[in-house]
């Protein structure tokens, strides 16, 4: 297990879910939650390829801090289809200050052990990493 800036570990199976997301295309999505009482980061939820953007959204909590990875399918102006993969911090307003803190103090190491994230956002509410961010964010 790797070791987090704030003390939080790195689950194995989080680095194992992304290598397959990257490599193989398994899941759409990996929603990762800091586990506190055992001070690492696990996945929580994974997407498979057939689910999208809503079902991706609809598992991020409206008052809890997590990270997530999004493969981001999209036509380039030349119509070839591209994917991108995004690094998400869901950080929103309503979380308490502790977590938010923490999220935010582990946030990039814990993004250098996913090697081949693309594009980061941030995001205290959904409007902030909408289909048009992330739309905007691809070229």
């Amino acid at each position: 297990m790797a070791n987090a800036a704030s003390g939080m570990a790195v689950h194995d199976d989080c680095k194992l879910k992304f290598m397959e997301l990257k490599a193989k295309r398994t899941y759409r999505f990996i929603v990762y939650k800091i586990e506190e009482k055992q001070k690492q980061v696990i996945v929580e939820k994974v997407g498979v390829p057939t689910e999208g953007y809503e079902d991706f959204t609809a598992c991020l909590p409206a008052d809890e801090c997590r990270y997530a990875v999004f493969d981001f399918d999209f036509f380039t102006e030349e119509n070839v289809p591209k994917s991108r993969i995004f690094f998400i911090a869901w950080s929103p307003d309503t979380s308490k200050v502790r977590s938010k803190m923490i999220y935010a103090s582990s946030k990039d190491r814990f993004k250098r052990e996913l090697d081949g994230i693309q594009v980061e956002l941030q995001a205290t509410d959904p409007t902030e990493m909408g289909l048009d961010v992330f739309k905007s964010r691809v070229n």
